[in-house]
């Protein structure tokens, strides 16, 4: 039962943190192990999920840690799976149809919005994914990573105000490419 509630949150954790899919599911798959092992080092003083995300979070800087000792190897990665998109796992399949133009536009942005946060700092990305993508309130937050509430709040701003910064020529070159759209549509409209 809680593989199935949190697996989606542990791999979203993972990704955010490692960058890459396969790493992602490991540290979900290590950290669903530890928590099996563990659960009854679980004392109810805080939340499940908290815990659990300290886990998944825990599990993630070991990964980190061992890969910078790990000898780098290159290799042609040009060859995409069908399944993959963004670097995201679909982990259960989208029924909604969509339209091939704003499908190109979302996987776009997709790409944008992870290469922006790929740009910020460790304990930003780790911030904001906490709060904006999983919903967790800042004392959760601030329980989960082990910080006081003060710096949640500041590193939350500091890391909204560096990614809107990288946002920028994104959202102003698709705001003149809706505008230019838009434009076009009152042309023909009067026509």
């Amino acid at each position: 039962m809680l593989v199935e509630k949190y697996q989606r949150r542990a791999y979203g954790i993972a990704y955010g943190m490692l960058r890459n899919r396969e790493d992602a599911l490991d540290a979900a798959q290590d950290a669903f192990v530890k928590v099996f092992r563990n659960i009854e080092s679980f004392k109810g003083d805080s939340s499940f999920y908290t815990w659990f995300y300290r886990i998944v979070v825990n599990v993630c800087i070991d990964k980190c840690r061992k890969q910078k000792r790990a000898r780098s190897v290159e290799y042609d990665d040009s060859f995409k799976r069908r399944d993959e998109s963004a670097g995201v796992a679909p982990l259960v399949g989208n029924t909604r149809p969509m339209h091939p133009g704003a499908a190109f536009e979302s996987e776009e942005l997709g790409k944008v919005l992870n290469d922006a946060l790929a740009k910020l700092s460790e304990n930003h990305r780790q911030i904001l994914i906490l709060r904006e993508v999983e919903g967790m309130s800042y004392e959760d937050i601030a329980e989960s990573v082990g910080c006081h509430l003060g710096t949640v709040m500041s590193r939350l701003h500091h890391a909204r105000k560096n990614l809107q910064k990288t946002l920028k020529p994104y959202l102003e070159a698709s705001g003149s490419t809706l505008s230019s759209r838009a434009g076009a549509g009152v042309r023909k409209g009067k026509s």
